[in-house]
């Protein structure tokens, strides 16, 4: 068994900002399609538009609150493995 004693902080916050920007993505992707729909449906041509930049935006704010909150939880499972342990691990070889 093999103990995970610490996180490189950085680089578990860049996998966090990673995963926010697919996210991202999405949310972008499924507000842009609900805002063409509504804008289209209430002549409100405006919400295409905002609709599209959401597409950009929601992936940038997503990633930037990903690594925030990355690199929170490395820092504080860090602390928490010092004095409780890490987690556990089994690696087998192939």
């Amino acid at each position: 068994m093999t103990v995970i004693k610490s996180i490189d902080i950085i680089s578990w916050a860049k996998i966090h900002a990673l995963f926010g920007i697919i996210i991202g993505l999405v949310y972008g992707i499924f507000f842009a399609i609900l805002g063409v729909m509504v804008g289209v449906r209430h002549e409100m041509f405006g919400l295409e538009a905002l609709g599209l930049v959401s597409i950009i935006l929601f992936p940038i704010i997503f990633a930037i609150m990903a690594f925030i909150c990355g690199a929170i939880m490395a820092f504080l499972y860090n602390i928490f493995a010092d004095k409780f342990g890490g987690v556990v691990v089994t690696l087998a070889e192939k």
